[in-house]
């Protein structure tokens, strides 16, 4: 069958897969063909080119392997506490070999006198060395060992795969079979000059060294190969959809600063607006004046003022005859937008309207037909805004919240609502690293709100411990006392058998016996509630009918209450950075000082103590985001996975900055010298085009 294999063929049809293999393989790992299966490289890999003697060895030692002669063996204990002791000898010591399970079938195969090659962790006990159902190999001299004897490949398993013999072992077996044969159909994706200029070997030998090294040096240049290719591919797409963006799509000209914008300028701004606030004012301004399609991220930490810019860019879409619509991830969000801007421009200075799952039939009826004869100018929603029913008269301007929480369709869509593609205005509260938002949003002019309103004091953020707990709760007495409201929050809603957390459930004992009625009030808010007795909590609290709210992470986004002045967290030391970092941000709303204090058990991790020493240090929402980068790797960061671009198999945002740095160069260079890539020299990177069609269909949007 070796003839008809190909690329793409299923992986069923791989010797030694069949169907119900394939079916574990497709639902474990994502695995759908050859191609699939040799795109999945080894996470380590193991130096089978030394033999450890048994006086070297001991229990701190990684996995190793040692040449010995079996000199006894025994099986000892009955039913189910058998265990085979096999001693193994070599010039320097003893050691013992020990199996719990497959006794049979191990003491078929050893016995004294045989040499053996026995791979596994040591353990060390009482001063004696052992290994564990190690791998053996019989050890001859004469034979060329199977598979790799110098590097050994590691491969990600799951307990399923396991059990169906598609261990780490079982996969490197599959992965020969097509290393062997199908690995030479890859096409090469980076053109010869630049691989020559970057010292790159090529795309098959790279695949051939990633799952079977030589040695160390050829591994290294087959990592650094494909290292390349993954970001260097990356930073194509967005790089050229950035440029198709701005040589072929027109877009709205909103070349007059109108009524609306001034009127609301000079007479409803309720504050000065900051220096940040009105740089960003201005690289907005210029880009809806070029007659090109914006397309602008927006970054500023909670509380910064994006509102007030994102209402300002509406107006001047309204002020050009176009309209404009707000989406946010959430119902809450939604609804906190529209609260906001309503609160910012009173009645009757402009049509807006909400739309969102829950909005009744009758009222969408009426909410399309003013979309559509232009008498509605904003329109604020969830995804129900990108339903195909929802077509607007001439939309000029979409903001998007939290952009990292919808796909990049789901962008798409908004941009096929008019015939000029509207201008884009993107916008997040999750500070993005630099090396991240040129991964992420390498397509988007970026812009950053770097500075909090004008009498806004910094929150102050203090640690304590367990056993630090009456302090703070004498904290919140003493802010309660002044009329302020607190946040409490936990991580978990019931008692957890695995985890030793506080619970929302038992907190709310422990906090209603130190605050008791009548004197104090209480809201509780969690995500098991539904949508209109969430909604009754949140309302007593911002009403100020309770002082404290108790809460799950739920409250993270779409809660304003400027009167909150103290958010306590729970077990601080579970959460992820920039998950406190937003906890933080529903304080300090207001012009009195506020507080966050991050309670934790005295048992850290070195990763905790890092995340909670930082939270106390900085406020900066750009130097935390740095250090979750650092923590956790761009893979685990919130919304990374679902956006689709940072599918990175072996490229390290945090270590790989410089190389990511260079190749974003040469991608620019690329395009300046060809932007049309119809040099015979870069055709590979016009098929790849071709073939992967990646991104935005912009052949779809007329």
């Amino acid at each position: 069958m070796g003839a008809e294999l190909n690329l793409q063929t299923p992986i069923e049809y791989l010797k030694g897969v069949g169907l119900h293999k394939a079916d574990l393989l497709k639902k474990e790992l994502g695995i759908h063909n050859f191609e699939d299966l040799l795109l999945f490289y080894p996470f380590r890999y193991i130096d089978r080119t030394r033999f450890y003697k048994i006086q070297e060895l001991n229990g701190d030692l990684p996995i190793i392997q040692v040449i010995g002669r079996v000199i006894a063996k025994e099986i000892i204990g009955e039913k189910q506490a058998r265990r085979l002791v096999v001693q193994l000898k070599d010039e320097t010591g003893v050691m013992e070999l020990v199996w719990f399970r497959s006794l049979s079938w191990i003491d078929r195969i050893v016995h004294a006198g045989l040499v053996v090659i026995v791979f596994g962790k040591p353990n060390e006990f009482n001063g004696k060395i052992s290994i564990s159902h190690p791998e053996l190999e019989i050890y001859n001299p004469t034979l060329k060992k199977s598979g790799n004897p110098t590097l050994q490949p590691v491969y990600n398993s799951t307990e399923k795969l396991k059990q169906s013999h598609l261990d780490s072992k079982g996969i490197q077996k599959l992965q020969e079979i097509l290393v062997d044969t199908v690995a030479a159909q890859l096409s090469e994706t980076i053109p010869d000059y630049i691989r020559q200029k970057y010292a790159l070997v090529g795309k098959v030998q790279a695949i051939r060294e990633i799952h079977f090294p030589a040695t160390m040096q050829s591994l290294d240049q087959a990592i650094k190969r494909l290292k390349f290719e993954e970001l260097f591919l990356i930073q194509l797409r967005l790089l050229h959809n950035k440029r198709l963006r701005t040589d072929k799509f027109k877009g709205a000209v909103f070349a007059t600063v109108g009524d609306k914008f001034n009127e609301f300028y000079a007479t409803k701004l309720p504050f000065d607006l900051t220096n940040a606030q009105k740089r960003v004012l201005k690289e907005i301004r210029m880009d809806t004046q070029r007659g090109v399609q914006m397309n602008r991220l927006l970054q500023g930490d909670v509380g910064s003022g994006k509102t007030v810019v994102a209402l300002m860019t509406m107006l001047l879409a309204v002020d050009n005859g176009y309209q404009a619509c707000i989406m946010a991830p959430t119902s809450i969000l939604a609804n906190q937008h529209l609260k906001s801007i309503q609160h910012l421009i009173g009645d009757d200075f402009i049509r807006i309207a909400l739309l969102t799952g829950a909005t009744p039939k009758k009222e969408r009826r009426k909410l399309h037909e003013a979309l559509l004869d232009g008498s509605l100018n904003i329109l604020i929603g969830t995804h129900a805004l990108i339903e195909d029913p929802v077509q607007f008269h001439n939309l000029g301007l979409a903001v998007i919240d939290e952009q990292h929480r919808f796909g990049v369709e789901q962008r798409a869509k908004l941009w096929r609502k008019n015939k000029i593609p509207p201008h884009m205005l993107v916008m997040t509260a999750t500070p993005i690293p630099r090396t991240l938002a040129m991964t992420l949003y390498g397509d988007l002019d970026i812009s950053v709100i770097d500075e909090l309103p004008a009498g806004r004091k910094p929150i102050k953020t203090i640690h304590l411990y367990e056993n630090q707990r009456l302090r703070m709760l004498g904290f919140m007495r003493q802010e309660i006392a002044k009329g302020r409201q607190v946040y409490l929050v936990y991580p978990l809603i019931k008692e957890s058998e695995k985890l030793d957390l506080l619970y929302l459930e038992a907190g709310i004992e422990d906090i209603s016996t130190a605050f008791p009625l009548p004197d104090y009030r209480i809201s509780i808010v969690h995500g098991k509630l539904n949508a209109a007795d969430k909604e009754f909590e949140m309302q007593r609290f911002v009403k100020g009918e309770t002082q404290i709210m108790v809460a799950t992470t739920v409250i993270e986004v779409g809660v304003n209450v400027p009167n909150a002045s103290v958010m306590v967290i729970e077990n601080a030391e579970r959460f992820g950075l920039s998950q406190l970092h937003q906890l933080r941000g529903r304080v300090g709303r207001g012009a009195e000082q506020s507080y966050c204090i991050l309670m934790s058990t005295n048992k850290l991790s070195a990763d905790g103590r890092i995340r909670l020493n930082t939270m106390v240090r900085t406020n900066d929402g750009f130097e935390i985001s740095e250090t979750d980068l650092k923590l956790r790797g761009p893979g685990n960061l919130e919304g990374t996975q679902q956006s689709g671009v940072l599918d990175l198999k072996l490229a390290d945002l945090v270590h790989d900055q410089e190389l990511l740095q260079t190749v974003r160069n040469e991608v620019i260079d690329l395009f300046d010298r060809d932007p049309e890539l119809a040099a015979e020299q870069n055709k590979i990177l016009k098929e790849f085009f071709q073939d992967a069609n990646p991104g935005i269909h912009y052949n779809k949007i007329s």
